[in-house]
């Protein structure tokens, strides 16, 4: 945890134990008989829970609510390890648990959903009950999930819908899986040295070590030879830098149409996921699986979501039109013969990123380390929010090595707030890709008052350092962003205070703002003391320079066109297929439906044409597995809300410390606090004082 560079070290704030570490499990102990017995065991409660509350007929918060919530608490926190693991430590053996278990836990999460004696009682608990507001909420809410789980609808129904539940959790459970084993599954064993050539020396070293983890144990960083594989630090480390155009040709092709094909192909599985919600929106009596899925958002209906897709499309189109013609130009005066491919657009955007600002991602990755990087973060936080943030020593037996746990205290009477596990580096073949924040537990008050404190898993697919050189993970910016995006999820999860389970941190949250601190976070990478904080050069030591830093900046805004138009797309293809699901399909028509919308709307929200075998839906884990169905809009949605929150700031003046101090008083105190406790509108008028202004939104993505 303590990083030398050129004899300068580097120093996370260290604690020896903290009370939270002391309740956290020995993850070297979780054996898959341990965690199926504390699955099961937790099943059996809330089941007992459930069937003697329904006995009593209750319509009060104190019976309805408090042994159901009690129990329902334990198996997610139970079914969380299992999950977690499931995506971080993907071994044969915990893949088999997850698969025997999900169906029973989702098998009584859809019971107690659809119960219409539960639905009855809380109804008559908000007619006749005295609730606090948070309360009240929680109620609403439960009755909403529980129409949308089909507690209206006939026994008959009910079952049907149920079976159709279950059904989709084991698919999406089985796409997650195939896109893991098909990335495992490709790999380019390169052994002549001028087909890295471009490469830089933190992706040669990396594609090194894999190729000693395949068995080549003389492997290094300049002889080679040299693992190329799906994994994202890899894909991102050589197609912008690779000068052999038929390797990244070859990565290209291979990434676009992962699982995709053979027993790993995703196609009819997508297919019946489309199917199933479209049933299941059916049975409710809803036009769609979209319609569904805004009912809890803040969209409400696709009409709302198509019409912020269509305005920012017609500001980031023209742009993105530009940002190709310029690329191709470019790569036309370095030599470029032919069209330029999709496999060219990265490689030449990078050359052309060097050429207009002087200044290469590569260049820039040597100066965040990421013990570094977290260390900026962390002085970030406390400037900001109050809040610090050390590393726990002792006492903490996580499931890899990598793997620390940190405690988040306040700044002004070092109370202990919570805990989260962090999880930076890829590892190929267990680990899933990407990057994500998830609840190991959340806050409540306890039974006899006592409060239980959250703790969160923030994983991350970085470049690990290397063992042989010496060298320490160095992040480009992009993740360094990541990590700031995670940590901000992580902060909402972690500063709440609301004392109710089911309205604290992220839960309660509609989807479509839940993005907006995750996002908010990202903005301080660009405030010039936050950047040189994150940083220190790996060879000098020295902090990001002013020449370096506003060269990074005006890099915030390049091709921000193209990069726009593509989440325009990805959140169009979502929409379209959850809104437009044909019926009388089969799973293996739906499917080949779903990559033909895919197509068409490549046409409108793509400026250069993408391959015909491109099937990158195959391997879009946010909508088939990542509960982002009909969602994908929010990261668009909540970033208008995130960039006009950082407008506070900005217009507090981001060097005046007195003022940033009292308006991240006011951020922690509403957007941070209180979770789902109200409505996202409510608590970002309560931190703005007006309605969202997409102004900022604009400005920092350089389409005024």
């Amino acid at each position: 945890a303590v990083l030398t560079l050129r004899g300068r070290s580097l120093g996370l704030g260290v604690r020896k134990a903290s009370s939270i570490a002391k309740q956290l499990p020995a993850f070297s102990s979780l054996t898959p008989d341990v965690l199926r017995k504390g699955v099961e065991e937790s099943i059996t409660k809330l089941q007992h829970a459930y069937e003697d509350t329904m006995k009593r007929d209750p319509d009060t918060w104190e019976e309805l609510m408090g042994p159901m919530t009690v129990a329902g608490d334990e198996l997610d926190q139970a079914w969380s390890l299992v999950s977690h693991l499931d995506h971080v430590r993907s071994t044969p053996e915990i893949r088999n648990l997850h698969e025997e278990l999900q169906p029973k836990v989702v098998a009584l999460a859809t019971e107690i959903a659809q119960s219409q004696t539960l639905a009855r009682c809380t109804k008559r608990m908000l007619e006749r009950s005295e609730l606090s507001g948070t309360q009240r909420r929680i109620a609403e809410q439960r009755l909403l999930q529980a129409e949308l789980s089909g507690a209206l609808l006939s026994e008959e129904a009910r079952k049907e819908f149920g079976q159709l539940k279950l059904r989709e959790s084991q698919l999406s459970t089985k796409f997650s899986n195939n896109v893991l084993d098909a990335t495992k599954q490709f790999s380019m064993l390169i052994t002549d040295p001028t087909r890295m050539d471009g490469i830089p020396p933190a992706t040669r070293a990396m594609c090194a070590s894999l190729a000693r983890q395949a068995g080549h144990s003389d492997a290094s960083s300049e002889q080679g030879p040299w693992l190329v594989t799906l994994d994202d630090p890899c894909v991102s480390g050589v197609l912008p830098t690779a000068t052999d155009r038929a390797l990244r040709e070859e990565l290209y092709r291979a990434h676009v149409t992962k699982a995709s094909s053979g027993p790993l192909d995703n196609t009819a599985v997508l297919g019946e996921i489309l199917h199933l919600r479209r049933s299941m929106a059916a049975l409710l009596g809803l036009p769609s699986y979209a319609h569904v899925a805004l009912r809890t958002k803040m969209a409400a209906e696709p009409a709302n979501v198509w019409d912020m897709i269509e305005g920012l499309h017609a500001k980031s189109f023209t742009a993105a039109q530009r940002d190709v013609t310029d690329v191709e130009a470019f790569a036309r005066e370095g030599g470029l013969e032919g069209p330029l491919r999709p496999w060219d657009v990265a490689f030449w955007s990078e050359k052309l990123r060097e050429r207009r600002f002087g200044l290469s991602q590569e260049a820039l990755r040597l100066y965040f380390p990421l013990d570094r990087v977290l260390e900026g973060m962390f002085q970030l936080t406390e400037r900001v929010l109050g809040v610090s943030i050390e590393r726990v020593e002792d006492g903490v037996d996580t499931w890899h090595p990598d793997v620390q746990f940190f405690s988040v205290r306040d700044s002004s009477d070092g109370r202990e707030l919570a805990g989260f596990y962090l999880d930076p580096f890829a590892r190929p073949g267990e680990k899933q890709g990407g990057a994500w924040m998830a609840e190991m537990r959340s806050r409540a008050l306890e039974a006899g008052g006592k409060l239980r404190r959250p703790v969160a898993f923030l994983t991350c697919n970085q470049s690990p350092p290397d063992a042989t050189t010496g060298t320490p993970s160095l992040m480009l910016p992009r993740e360094v962003e990541t990590v700031l995006h995670e940590f901000g999820h992580g902060l909402q999860h972690m500063l709440t205070t609301v004392d109710f389970a089911d309205a604290s941190g992220i839960r309660g949250v509609e989807w479509d703002a839940v993005e907006l601190p995750s996002q908010f976070m990202e903005n301080w990478f660009y405030h010039r003391p936050v950047a040189r904080s994150l940083s220190c050069h790996a060879s000098s030591g020295a902090p990001l320079d002013d020449d370096a830093f506003d060269k990074l900046s005006r890099m915030r805004t390049f091709q921000s066109g193209l990069a726009t138009l593509r989440q325009l797309n990805f959140g169009a293809v979502d929409m379209t297929l959850h809104e437009r699901t044909p019926a009388g399909m089969t799973a293996e028509q739906l499917g080949a439906w779903a990559l033909e919308q895919q197509r068409k709307l490549q046409d409108r929200f793509t400026v250069l044409a993408p391959l015909p075998e491109d099937r990158f839906l195959c391997s879009f884990r946010h909508i088939f597995a990542g509960g982002y169905a009909a969602g994908y809009y929010s990261y668009k949605w909540a970033e208008r809300m995130s960039a006009d929150a950082f407008a506070a700031f900005e217009e507090a003046g981001l060097d005046d410390q007195d003022a940033v101090r009292r308006v991240g008083q006011r951020f922690r105190d509403t957007v941070l606090a209180k979770g789902g406790s109200e409505p996202a509108l409510e608590v970002f008028r309560a931190f703005r004082g007006r309605d969202v202004d997409d102004a900022a939104l604009l400005r920092h993505c350089g389409l005024e």
